[in-house]
């Protein structure tokens, strides 16, 4: 028995049986009205643009082979002797395989580049990575602005992030890209003019609000330049952006209270330390913003309240649930004992970092090194840079300028060329700065040509020398009365494009010319100077246009092979189609078979039942005669 209802019934009754249909037709008109309607309901997805933007993808959603890839990487990171170089060729080889690398690998071997100083090595696998198609994320930005910084080069960094600030930018500019800028324009250039204005940007952006840490870092600037009344007005529009309400951020207190001292207010100064570190305050303080306090009580005459601020970080710290003390904490609290005279506490100090599970960086080893080394205490700081070699920190530029300088605060020359001289041993690259350092020490011993020499290979290597530079040889030669020398040094101003003969040094040279009776040089000086420019301007205008001149004929000679090479394809294409229908024709030519007739096809058969056809030994398709076919069968009968 049927289980549905009759017929009749839902025909009776629709409203109960909405699909119901009285025949077959009206029911494939509803299915086809209903198939249309879910077909526009649901309209196809597009195919994604190949100018689209690529995001990365989040690191949980990655296929097991890519996950496994992301942690040998890290394995090869965090081991205890990190081989950069091999997670760096893991990484370049992997980009073009099936199992390609996350954007957070690349950000994983970046950072670590990054924090060993090899710049060459970050900025060849950033490229590489964007060049494969990568997604960049916030990390990979903040790693890219920092080298930029760390190479010195503050204008790329601000072009590079105003880039990323444009509106409708898909990795949108962090807090921290606009504090990694922010600092090198205060701490390594003193730009505070645009740093200012960078700040001003941040906040009409719209991607990132009033940052405690940014206006820090610009109170610190102004500080350091002699400032304060900037430093507490800076303080003042802060807790204006935020509604007059005092800041929560302890990392702007220790600007505000270096300003105060600056100004005079060391009242005022402890009272804000008092309020905002008091047992009611509400101020959040962590490692950095202790230590920012802790540097303003040391360098201002404070060191009791430097020690008891420092003990009470010590009592919080509680690694890893709280972290109220770092390696910087320990090299403020050498600065404070190094400003009170107290180096041996200062020395005693940093070797308690291994009692709270820290290892001193090459910036902590250096922060000693300085203090020691303006206080002609070399011993000591020998002593350091073995126990630094011990521990298996490797210096940077600035150690061995540290280490060079030291030598020469207490007359020892050679060992300071030496140490100078070590960082080609150990492929380290100084710049200008470190060698307008050991031409000012060798001048100041009066050692004009054995800096003279340091200038000649800092040119060599392609350094671009400072104005300090050319003028602390200027003055050297026109001291020991060398005025060809001088004159050479004066026509390598003249002739350097990136810096400017100033008037002071104008006047010197051409003091020391009149002195010694020739005045007569001095239009002669300035005459060949102009012919040698246009001479140089002549030979670079003439290298360009050979350059350019070689470069139209290397690109007409490629043209020139591609076409060659279509053509030569073209003609090899044409030859194997006419092989392929020659040969065609040669086959349907020589093995053509008529098409067969009736006759054979009786033949055939009855040869097979074993019977002779008449016509057999006839040409096959001639037909038989009549007669023929009346004597066979008269004969049969």
């Amino acid at each position: 028995m049927s289980l549905s209802k009759p017929l009749s019934a839902r025909r009776l009754v629709p409203a109960l049986f909405p699909l119901a249909h009285a025949d077959a037709a009206s029911a494939a008109a509803s299915r086809r009205e209903r198939r249309r309607d879910a077909f526009v309901a649901t309209p196809p997805i597009p195919a994604p643009s190949p100018r689209a933007v690529r995001l990365a993808e989040p690191l949980p959603t990655l296929a097991p082979s890519r996950l496994a890839l992301h942690n040998r990487i890290l394995a090869l990171l965090t081991a205890p002797e990190p081989d950069l170089a091999e997670a760096a060729l893991l990484t370049r080889h992997a980009l073009h395989s099936n199992c390609r690398p996350s954007s957070y690998t690349c950000a994983a071997v970046l950072a670590a580049l990054l924090r060993a100083r090899r710049l060459d090595d970050f900025f060849a696998l950033h490229r590489f990575a964007l060049q494969a198609a990568v997604p960049p994320t916030a990390a990979t930005h903040v790693l890219y602005l920092s080298a930029l910084a760390a190479r010195r080069l503050p204008d790329a960094a601000l072009h590079h992030l105003r880039l990323l600030a444009r509106p409708g930018s898909p990795v949108p500019p962090s807090p921290t890209a606009y504090r990694v800028v922010v600092e090198c324009l205060v701490a390594d250039h003193g730009r505070l003019a645009d740093a200012v204005q960078l700040k001003d940007e941040m906040l009409t952006s719209g991607f990132v609000g009033p940052d405690p840490k940014v206006y820090s870092l610009l109170m610190t600037g102004f500080v350091a330049a002699g400032d304060g009344v900037k430093a507490v007005e800076l303080y003042q529009e802060l807790k204006d952006k935020i509604g007059g309400e005092p800041v929560l951020d302890g990392i702007v207190y220790g600007s505000l209270m270096k300003a105060y001292f600056l100004r005079g207010m060391e009242e005022k100064a402890m009272e804000c330390y008092k309020e905002v570190l008091g047992a009611e305050s509400e101020v959040k303080f962590g490692a950095e913003s202790y230590n920012e306090v802790v540097d303003a009580l040391g360098q201002n005459g404070r060191l009791e309240e430097a020690l008891k601020l420092f003990d009470r970080m010590l009592g919080e710290h509680d690694y890893p649930l709280r972290i109220a003390v770092d390696v910087r904490s320990f090299s403020v609290m050498v600065h404070a004992y190094c400003a009170a005279g107290r180096f041996k506490d200062a020395i005693a100090v940093f070797r308690r970092m291994g009692e709270w599970k820290l290892v001193p960086d090459v910036a902590a080893y250096n922060n000693l090194i300085r203090h020691l080394g303006r206080n002609k205490l070399i011993g000591e700081v020998e002593v350091i840079y073995n126990e630094m070699a011990e521990c298996g920190v490797v210096g940077d530029e600035e150690t061995y300028i540290l280490l060079m300088e030291a030598c020469f605060n207490v007359d020892r020359i050679d060992d300071g060329i030496c140490y100078f001289d070590k960082m080609a041993e150990l492929e380290l690259k100084p710049d200008a700065t470190a060698y307008h350092k050991i031409v000012d020490g060798l001048v100041g011993f009066s050692m004009p040509d054995k800096a003279q020499e340091y200038f000649d290979q800092m040119k060599e290597k392609g350094i671009s020398p400072s104005i300090s530079t050319y003028e602390t040889l200027l003055k050297a030669y026109v001291a020991d009365d060398r005025l060809d020398d001088a004159a050479k040094v004066a026509k390598g101003i003249l002739l350097d494009e990136n810096v400017v003969f100033s008037n002071e040094m104008r006047e010197l040279f051409e003091g020391a010319l009149r002195g010694d009776g020739r005045e007569d040089d001095i239009a002669r000086f300035y005459e060949d100077m102009e012919r040698e420019k246009a001479e140089a301007e002549a030979r670079a205008a003439e290298e360009k246009a050979r350059a350019e001149a070689l470069a139209r004929e290397e690109r007409e000679r490629r043209r020139a092979e591609a076409a060659a090479k279509d053509e030569a394809a073209a003609r090899a294409s044409a030859a194997a189609i006419e092989a392929i229908l020659a040969h065609k024709r040669k086959t349907e030519n020589g093995t053509e078979v008529p098409a067969p007739d009736a006759n054979s096809l009786d033949g055939g058969f009855l040869s097979k039942l074993g019977i002779r056809s008449a016509g057999e030994d006839a040409v096959q398709g001639t037909p038989l005669s009549t007669e023929t076919k009346q004597e066979n069968w008269q004969g049969r009968w």
